[in-house]
């Protein structure tokens, strides 16, 4: 049977079985180590009063937001292009 991708669409290597985690958006139960990881960080500020902050020395925290996607979600908020089959072999190899 062909092989579709060298990472079987995965980053775990020989570990076995990973956890699962919820999609951020779909709330679909994907692998850990499958699922993209987009960080952010969240302003909780707006912008012209944060520089006029910042000009006074303020500090300004910013939280940082972390989203998982499962694979279908990544694709189409664009965090994932849709590649070509050639292309999805490729990427797993070492050059």
């Amino acid at each position: 049977m062909p092989k579709k991708r060298t990472s079987r669409g995965r980053s775990k290597g020989g570990k076995g079985r990973s956890t699962l985690i919820q999609c951020t958006n779909c709330s679909r139960w994907v692998p850990r180590d499958k699922a993209k990881t987009v960080t952010s960080r969240l302003s909780l500020v707006e912008p012209q009063l944060a520089r006029e902050l910042r000009e006074g020395g303020t500090y300004i925290a910013s939280p940082t937001v972390v989203k998982k996607y499962c694979v279908s979600c990544a694709v189409h908020f664009g965090v994932v292009k849709v590649r070509s089959s050639a292309d999805r072999r490729k990427s797993g190899r070492l050059r």
